[in-house]
């Protein structure tokens, strides 16, 4: 196949990232474009996709453009996304009929209810590895059937947010295995299809999902005339499935074998391993890996908040830094870490809660809230500040624990991805807090990078995905401080025993 130049896109939650990459995975391009989240209600969180296409055309001319290369160089181009929950509406001439209700949207409490108290879920476990949750797009959907049922007549389709741009970018309709597993309750995870039994239970019908199944590393179809024009890229480039972000993210990092495990920390945080499926667990979530998606499956735990809680602490609290950031061009992230890291560890008697949106695994709470517990006329800023980043290392370390207690295969190693990774501050603090070894893959690429690599495999450049080794070097290393590690030990009991003594009050309060 003509052409060497590796195309990868990811599209996040808030912006779209592409790079482009030489055979020896060299990015040689960038390109990033932003947009935001629709939140017409408290818990709601929705996107119409037109935005998602205009952002991939737009980031993917950019990284041709800072690359200066010659479309007709470029061997192809795979496509991640964020996890987009119920997926994109379409009806049958494949417009969209509603916006996509994505990961972050939690309204269907009502319908979680529902499987509960109407579904096998032990049978639902057995045939998708999930278990329930609002997170999950299968409930999405039944809010969509049960609350906008005229539109629920027009829908032909369901697809995830990759697939819905690859469709328009090509005319070819596909969904691959990891977005297709990542909807929950609807797909098999031994068989790769759409499950007729667990859709029957559920009264979803299998017709709402696109018959074309595919793995990650499957070419769906070809650049048309017109998105070529759009984008820059050449008619007929082909275009790979991708998958969904965070198991990209964790093939950048090089993680494809059993026990390989990655933190992607970012505004969220989606903790994952690899396994051959024998580390299923309903208190995580699990579906295909991008990467031999037949054979190996992606188990995660996910925080709904990480940098997400930081980045609120600053717009509310840290003006003072912002101004001084400005007046000195330093990142005003920095400024707030100085102060904190002369914290002691357990922020000298507090702790924070992370439940800032509800949260995701272990405890899968949509109703739980955020707290600091501890506080006293001592304690000022970078004390909440600093407690923030702890709660982040207890969730992780939450997640990672019931994976350990369950038998999941893990690494004695994490490697962390995504803008958490850029603070030394927080990287020490995850450590301590898991007493793991942490360590930063070089280049902070991430999922974009996983795309590119697997248009090499899918184009026959590469045979396996050995190689992805020789792309990701590792960066900073992050060892335990066991001193620090014991005293977070005590912190971390009280972390865990605080949700539980007030979980009802939570609740109360959300109802008020």
């Amino acid at each position: 196949m003509d052409g060497q130049y590796l195309v990868g896109t990811d599209i996040g939650t808030n912006s779209t990232k592409t790079i482009l990459v030489s055979p020896e995975g060299e990015v040689l391009g960038t390109g990033n474009a932003g947009y935001e989240v629709e939140q017409p209600e408290p818990s709601w969180a929705q996107q119409w996709p037109d935005v998602w296409v205009e952002a991939t055309y737009d980031s993917i001319q950019q990284a041709i453009d800072d690359a200066e290369v010659d479309p007709a160089d470029i061997r192809g181009i795979s496509i991640s996304s964020l996890y987009g929950g119920a997926g994109v509406p379409i009806d049958e001439d494949g417009e969209p009929v509603y916006p996509c209700l994505i990961w972050m949207d939690r309204r269907a409490t009502d319908q979680v209810g529902w499987v509960k108290d109407n579904v096998d879920l032990d049978r639902l476990f057995e045939i998708t590895g999930n278990y329930v949750d609002s997170y999950f797009g299968y409930t999405k959907i039944l809010w969509l059937k049960e609350n906008e049922p005229d539109v629920w007549e027009d829908i032909e389709n369901f697809v995830p947010p990759n697939n819905y741009v690859e469709y328009v970018m090509t005319d070819e309709l596909a969904v691959d295995y990891s977005s297709a597993g990542n909807v929950g309750g609807v797909f098999d995870l031994e068989a790769l299809e759409w499950s007729e039994e667990a859709c029957e239970m559920l009264g979803i019908s299998t017709e709402k999902f696109p018959d074309r199944l595919v793995a990650s590393d499957d070419i769906v179809g070809e650049v048309t005339a017109e998105a070529a024009e759009e984008c820059g890229l050449e008619e007929g480039t082909p275009v790979i499935a991708g998958g969904v972000d965070a198991p990209m993210a964790t093939l950048a990092a090089g993680a494809f074998e059993r026990g390989d495990n990655v933190s992607m920390m970012g505004t969220s945080t989606c903790w994952g391993t690899v396994h051959d499926g024998d580390g299923l667990a309903k208190e995580l979530v699990s579906f295909p890996h991008v990467a031999n998606g037949e054979q190996k499956v992606y188990t995660f735990g996910g925080s709904a908040t990480t940098g997400g809680l930081i980045e609120w602490f600053k717009e509310e609290f840290g003006g003072p830094e912002v101004e001084a950031g400005e007046l000195a061009d330093i990142d005003p992230f920095e400024l707030l870490n100085m102060k904190a890291e002369d914290v002691s560890p357990g922020s000298e008697g507090l702790v924070a809660l992370p439940y800032f949106k509800g949260e995701r695994s272990p405890i899968w709470d949509p109703d739980s809230r955020g707290m600091f517990v501890g506080l006293t006329l001592y304690h000022e800023k970078e004390h909440l500040y600093r407690a923030l980043m702890e709660a982040g290392g207890y969730s992780l370390r939450h997640n990672v624990e019931v994976a350990k207690n369950i038998g999941v295969p893990l690494n004695d190693e994490t490697r962390v991805v995504g803008g958490v990774s850029n603070s030394e501050l927080w990287m020490d603090i995850l450590a301590d807090v898991t007493g793991r070894r942490m360590e930063v893959p070089a280049g902070g690429v991430g999922a974009p990078l996983g795309d590119a690599y697997l248009v090499g495999v899918a184009t026959g450049l590469f045979d396996d995905y050995d190689a992805i080794t020789d792309w990701t070097e590792t960066g900073e290393v992050y060892e335990p401080d066991a001193e620090t590690h014991e005293t977070y030990e005590e912190y971390y009991d009280i972390y865990k025993r605080l949700y539980e003594n007030t979980k009802d009050e939570m609740h109360r309060l959300t109802e008020l």
